[in-house]
């Protein structure tokens, strides 16, 4: 036995130290798992939180979703309930309870396809995608008929034993694909694009054979819905038994119970297209020998109109018609000419009063006349000017101070402002004056005023 003081030498955990640790090593080493188990002890209080312990046949363990995660819930979690969740795991440190933090429940197996089918039946339907308005009509004689399904499944052998039996002429065109597992929509999605591609068939048919839902889920798929919608192909869903229904049923054109109902309704029946066949030909007959007895008549009919009338008759009449219509024409034709010609007389009278010539000719005679008046009244005015003109030039003359200078007088002016000085009170000693006479001038300076 170990005494006190050697205790104090090892690595003793408190309760709290060892469920801490614990739950720091779980968290670590499981950062997030799924696991699938049954819910049972379901508890609910009044927090909001859910309590419940999740297990299969041989364990449990317990789990813990907190109100907060709730809110991402399509459905209601009820003991007994097989579920998927998203989880981090725990250890509740109080109580050294290993248990699971819920992060994200769903509903496990057939109760989340159908949860899912129920979802994407609601949207599509408000999208429209269900409405009969956008159904096609199946061709009552289709050219060729597509069959989109696995290659080896019953369902194929069922189709053709049908189609063969209903109508072993139309081409069929089948078109191989997964109708289960992960690859399924993409494959069957593809294949209707492909066959709208091509133009080949003018009807497809879209199956499988029977299945659990989940097998069938293909058929469920939006993207597989969605290529059925765009088709531009009428298209038959044929998918598992008359108790199974999809998505594919209510988007195609029209859903059959079963694959070989959808060959039924894809295909016309041999049997009452030949006695159809025998009805049109022998009505046909019927028809051709009422018309062949009608031509025969009127062939009678004509024959005879043509013996009572000579064709050699006939041509001199149609010749003498001829002449006739020849001589008429001739007739129409000078008078038309007349006619064409005294209108071109009339109209040509009309233009020559008309002609600008004789308007030319009186404006250049009346321009003429103008130009002489112009002439005449210019030399009038121009001899009236020059007398005008003398006259005046007389008088200035006779009122010039150039005249008074010739006289003998002269004028002064005041050299330094240019006034005229007509009186010696304008002048005072040492004034400088310019004095101008009849011939020339001269400069001078006033000595002395009286």
């Amino acid at each position: 036995m170990n005494s006190p003081a050697t205790s104090t030498h090892r690595n003793i955990l408190t309760v709290s130290q060892l469920n801490r640790t614990t739950s720091q090593l779980l968290a670590e080493h499981f950062l997030s798992v799924l696991v699938e188990g049954e819910i049972s002890n379901l508890s609910t209080p009044s927090s909001g939180h859910l309590y419940f312990s999740l297990k299969d046949a041989n364990a449990q363990v317990r789990c813990a979703m907190f109100k907060t995660q709730q809110r991402r819930l399509g459905f209601k979690p009820e003991n007994g309930k097989q579920v998927v969740i998203k989880a981090q795991v725990s250890l509740y440190e109080p109580r050294g309870d290993f248990q699971l933090i819920v992060e994200h429940l769903e509903e496990a197996g057939d109760g989340a396809l159908r949860r899912a089918f129920e979802t994407l039946k609601r949207k599509l339907s408000e999208e429209g995608l269900f409405d009969s308005a956008h159904k096609k009509t199946i061709p009552a004689l289709p050219h060729t008929i597509g069959i989109i399904t696995s290659p080896t499944g019953a369902a194929i052998r069922d189709i053709l034993t049908v189609l063969k039996r209903r109508f072993s002429a139309i081409p069929i065109i089948i078109y191989p694909v997964a109708v289960q597992g992960a690859n399924a929509k993409y494959e069957i999605s593809k294949a209707i694009t492909l066959a709208n591609e091509h133009q080949e068939c003018d009807v497809i048919i879209l199956g499988r054979g029977g299945g659990s839902l989940e097998d069938l889920w293909a058929f469920n798929e939006e993207r597989v819905a969605r290529a059925i919608f765009a088709s531009s192909i009428p298209i038959i869903s044929a998918v598992g038994h008359e108790t199974d229904i999809t998505i594919a049923d209510f988007v195609a054109d029209y859903r059959a119970a079963t694959p070989s109902a959808a060959a039924e309704l894809a295909s016309p029946d041999q049997q009452e297209w030949l006695t159809r066949f025998a009805q049109l030909e022998a009505h046909f007959h019927q028809q051709l020998q009422r018309k062949l007895a009608q031509r025969q008549q009127a062939l009678a009919w004509l024959t005879k109109r043509l013996q009572q009338q000579h064709p050699g008759q006939k041509l001199h009449r149609n010749s003498q018609r001829l002449d006739e219509l020849e001589i008429r024409l001739k007739q129409a034709m000078l008078t038309r000419i007349r006619n064409h010609i005294s209108l071109i007389e009339t109209k040509s009278a009309k233009l020559w009063q008309h002609n600008p010539q004789i308007k030319l000719n009186q404006y250049q005679q009346k321009q003429d006349y103008l130009n002489q008046r112009l002439l005449t009244v210019m030399q009038h005015k121009l001899a009236t000017l020059k007398q005008s003109l003398s006259n005046h030039s007389q008088t200035l003359h006779a009122v010039s101070p150039l005249a008074t200078l010739n006289r003998g007088y002269a004028l002064v002016i005041k050299k330094a402002s240019g006034q005229l000085i007509r009186s010696t009170k304008q002048l005072k000693p040492d004034d400088i004056i310019e004095t101008r006479l009849a011939e020339g001038r001269f400069t001078s300076q006033v000595k002395s005023l009286n």
